[in-house]
């Protein structure tokens, strides 16, 4: 399913800026975020006008909430409107309640990245056996920082091991049964 066009939840605040606002809540520009990964939304108050950020990863997999998570970003602008108040304190809780919402948490989990990269590195001296993960492969030459804390020696490089496989080996759960707690 395709996600409402940014001018579409224009409209959608619109309509419900009438309908729980009484046309109170200030207006507010809507864009998708695609990097949100913990967050469903957020509003920005620096900038003018507020600026309301919803995650599209979230919202792909869980489109039923995306009117619930607009209507939670509208509650903190009027509330920063009228009151001054960024937070999920009394007048913002008040609010929520009147308009028949009945908890300030999104629970839609952690979204993963859209287009997960394979590409992963090892940076390993192969002296002290310093170990650094990266996700790009280095673009230069690159020291081991405990071989020599002060800057590049060519006597310390860093070996590039580039990991080809990801593959799940257990949780975390597994090893503490393993160790007997």
């Amino acid at each position: 399913m395709a996600l409402p066009s940014e001018a579409d939840l224009q409209l959608a605040f619109a309509r419900m800026n009438y309908e729980f606002f009484n046309g109170e809540a200030p207006h507010c520009a809507i864009v998708y975020n695609e990097r949100f990964a913990n967050s469903a939304g957020r509003i920005t108050y620096s900038s003018r006008p507020l600026t309301i950020e919803l995650s599209a990863k979230h919202f792909r997999r869980h489109p039923d909430a995306l009117q619930e998570t607009l209507l939670h970003e509208m509650i903190h602008a009027w509330c920063y409107q009228k009151f001054g108040d960024t937070s999920h304190g009394a007048h913002f809780k008040q609010k929520l309640r009147e308009c028949g919402l009945h908890s300030i948490y999104h629970d839609l989990g952690n979204a993963g990245p859209s287009q997960e990269s394979k590409r992963r590195y090892i940076l390993r001296c192969e002296q002290c056996s310093f170990e650094a993960l990266r996700r790009t492969r280095p673009r230069r030459a690159a020291s081991c920082p405990h071989c020599n804390k002060r800057r590049f020696d060519p006597r310390f490089p860093l070996t590039i091991y580039e990991i080809i496989e990801l593959r799940a080996v257990g949780t975390t759960l597994d090893t503490a049964a393993r160790r007997g707690r």
